[in-house]
């Protein structure tokens, strides 16, 4: 194929991330080297940006405000959460066509996958020769065909400093702590806090995310002998945890453009599992719960290192997989060659494989109903990388008088 001089639109979508503008700046610095690429562009706030015709000039910004960009969490192109429709689809199509977009490059999730499947399948049936490439990115960790997603092991990182927090300040003052984290079908990113264990008595004393089905009365046992036996109890909890029925705990009426229940931002679930400890074990019980939300994708300093090259290496070798015309459309995918060193390589795969659908925990990386196998940890820690070690005094006796 001989390659059409054309442009090149960029767009983010979903959840923002720690390192979501790594592949941003990494999809910018390698098109616009492209002797292929007449301009690059970006569309403010995703699919919607493409609709309203709202684009930037991504080839004119300086290359040291990408660079402190890359390093920025939050979308710089503002996100959007939307499900289009394929009429929506055609009617982005010939905005493309009007500005002579030739390739399009999405970063986000498993919808955002989705979107572009359905936008490349469009293209393909009217003849219009458009490279679109998904560019992976989600806190979740659950897209299908990757070791692991960019964005996650920060927002790993994020989670288990906070559950070391929690450690020394539950320690100080003992009680009963609830944290919900993010995780509306998989428990990546729960299951990051076991992290922060590091004396035998340390947090997360349990675990519980939604790859096991949610048993109230198994939680107050649980919660019950770790208090009696320490004094103290950290519970990791994810926020879409649900019985054997896949009936959610903790109900919601809303939901967004996608029909997904909308589970961030609302305290309901730890303040019903703070309730119901209260009423089984007694109303004097100190019990607190907390709702990380939005801080999990976006705290500053957060951000890990191989976190951060791995998403502008995603970036720039879609950019590089589009322009070499290697496939009209794909996905980047993380393969890890090995844990000691780490190593990684990286792949296209077929886009058809991340839509949609989700990618739980395996069993192999969990351990019961409430807490995660050592095989977790093998995978996770050369991605979050080192962790404060908290110090702990001697309480050397002085000799009662």
């Amino acid at each position: 194929m001989s390659a059409p001089k054309g442009n090149v639109l960029i767009g983010q979508s979903g959840g923002p991330t720690h390192v979501i503008n790594q592949s941003l700046v990494g999809l910018v610095e390698t098109a616009r080297s492209s002797a292929g690429v007449e301009n690059v562009w970006g569309t403010l706030h995703g699919f919607k940006g493409v609709l309203d015709e709202q684009f930037v000039d991504l080839g004119a910004e300086r290359a040291d405000v990408l660079e402190t960009v890359a390093q920025t969490p939050g979308a710089a192109l503002r996100s959007v959460r939307k499900k289009p429709t394929r009429e929506e689809c055609e009617r982005a199509l010939s905005v493309l066509r009007r500005y002579d977009v030739r390739y399009f490059f999405y970063i986000g999730g498993n919808d955002s996958a989705e979107t572009a499947h359905i936008l490349a399948s469009i293209a393909a049936d009217i003849g219009y020769e458009l490279f679109v490439y998904h560019v992976p990115k989600t806190i979740d960790n659950d897209l299908r065909g990757t070791d692991h997603c960019p964005g996650y092991a920060s927002a790993a990182r994020y989670v288990a400093s906070c559950f070391l927090g929690d450690n020394v300040d539950v320690r100080s003052l003992p009680g009963i702590k609830i944290n919900v984290v993010m995780g509306r079908n998989a428990g990546w990113l729960t299951a990051a806090s076991v992290l922060a264990r590091t004396h035998l008595d340390d947090g997360p004393h349990l675990v519980y995310v939604p790859e096991t089905a949610f048993d109230p009365y198994e939680f107050v046992t649980a919660v019950d002998s770790v208090y009696k036996r320490l004094g103290r109890c950290i519970v990791a909890v994810s926020e879409g945890v649900h019985d054997a029925q896949g009936r959610l705990f903790a109900e919601s009426k809303e939901v967004d453009s996608h029909g997904n229940v909308q589970l961030s931002g609302s305290g309901a679930l730890g303040d019903k599992l703070a309730a119901l400890l209260k009423s089984q074990l007694g109303e004097k019980l100190r019990v607190r719960a907390d709702t990380f939300g939005y801080a999990q994708r976006s705290y500053f300093g957060a951000a890990s290192p191989v976190d951060a090259a791995e998403a502008r290496e995603v970036g720039r070798l879609a950019a590089r997989a589009a322009l070499s015309r290697e496939a009209l459309c794909g996905t980047l995918s993380i393969v890890r060659e090995s844990n000691a060193p780490y190593r990684v390589s990286f792949r296209r795969n077929e886009l058809a494989l991340v839509a949609r659908e989700t990618r739980p925990m395996e069993a192999s990386l969990l351990a019961g109903p409430h807490d995660v196998a050592l095989p977790f940890l093998d995978y996770l820690r050369p991605l979050v990388g080192d962790l404060p070690r908290p110090a702990r005094l001697s309480d050397l006796p002085v000799a009662r008088r």
